[in-house]
């Protein structure tokens, strides 16, 4: 294959979409370190701020997502779609793409259905178990579908789906060597367990109120809690880290510590960290987002529910939580059970089996 190419790369929104769509592009650059990379955002998106700092170009078209209900910002979408698919094809155009990816998000619709209609061959990065409207569009046109669960031919044509995985930050692979630096990291009491809460970057209302309305219950429990409560979230409950075995992050900058020094971990059910907590092996109690499309975070967690690797609590649910906690805490044969079955769910080499198919597509 030729060395200077033009790869064009569309994801964003969540960090969910972005750093999959990172991930790729640095094992493309890994190995043809000629190749012209630009990626394709949505404006004033996390992606605008996020891919220059991974240091790759970006440019943005003026798109947002359909609301479910009648907003103003549903009568200017038309608008916004027609800019961006006529941006899309300036950008393209002059850019000259050999390949096309997307991995979600508002922009990845425009980008590669304007790829398409120029014959430059596109592959979808589907991380969830249940795909979007937009990737089921694009499908018609793709040529390879990378997907990271079973039973995606009721969406997607057989013929172009490829089971790869998602893309996971490549520090977790080797955390089962990290317990002691995690442990030290975090000042832990290494003759407590230790309780990683997880609710994403910006954060989760439900989780948090549910762990500050259980913090008596935790001492109780005698375990320590590493709670990232998320951006939006921090200056509502940085007060509990007076009280003691508990430490309130704002943002966690070495997952690989804290997934390390983790004994139970409660976390949304988001494709991305779906995927590192089958390589990571710990037992987890999944709280799933009812608030996205598709209701797809409670789709991501019962696949692996269903095949006992995880438990699951649905926000409904969430008066249940005390006594499902304490129950799998009592029953190191269930926490064995879970650690063993969602480890044989993880696909480590997601990268680099995505770029050996876009490698297919270029060649």
């Amino acid at each position: 294959m030729k060395q200077s190419i033009n790869i064009l790369i569309s994801g964003g929104g969540t960090g969910g979409h972005i750093y999959p769509a990172i991930a790729i592009a640095n094992e493309l650059k890994l190995r043809y370190p000629g190749a012209n990379f630009l990626f394709v955002g949505a404006k004033d998106k996390m992606e605008m701020e996020k891919v220059p700092q991974a240091g790759y170009d970006i440019k943005g078209l003026w798109i947002s997502g359909v609301q479910r209900k009648l907003t103003s910002g549903n009568l200017s979408f038309p608008f916004k779609l027609m800019s961006s698919l006529w941006n899309a094809s300036k950008i393209i155009k002059k850019f000259k793409p050999d390949v096309a990816i997307g991995t979600g998000g508002f922009a990845s619709g425009p980008t590669l259905i304007m790829a398409g209609k120029k014959g430059i061959p596109t592959l979808i990065q589907e991380q969830n178990s249940y795909p979007g409207i937009t990737n089921k569009l694009l499908s018609k046109k793709a040529k390879k579908i990378c997907v990271a669960y079973d039973n995606l031919e009721r969406f997607f044509p057989l013929n172009k789906i490829v089971k790869t995985g998602n893309p996971v930050r490549q520090d977790l692979l080797s955390i089962h060597t990290k317990r002691e630096e995690g442990q030290t990291f975090f000042k832990l009491d290494k003759s407590k367990k230790t309780v990683f809460v997880l609710g994403g970057s910006l954060g989760a209302r439900k989780i948090n109120e549910l762990i500050a309305s259980n913090l008596d219950f935790f001492e109780k429990q005698d375990v320590q809690l590493i709670w990232q409560c998320g951006k939006l979230y921090f200056e509502e409950y940085k007060k509990y880290n007076a009280k003691e075995n508990v430490q309130v992050h704002q943002f966690i900058n070495k997952m690989d510590f804290g997934y390390a020094a983790a004994d139970v971990i409660i976390s949304r059910a988001g494709a991305s960290s779906v995927s590192e907590l089958c390589i990571v092996g710990k037992p987890v109690i999944f709280i799933p987002s009812p608030n996205v499309a598709e209701d797809h975070q409670t789709k991501n967690a019962k696949s692996i529910v269903d095949k006992q690797a995880a438990l699951m609590i649905k926000e409904s649910n969430l008066d249940t939580f005390s006594v499902v906690f304490e129950s799998l805490m009592k029953d190191t044969g269930k926490q064995e059970t879970l650690s063993k079955n969602i480890k044989g769910l993880a696909l480590p080499s997601a990268t680099k089996n995505i770029v050996d198919e876009i490698e297919k597509l270029i060649g």
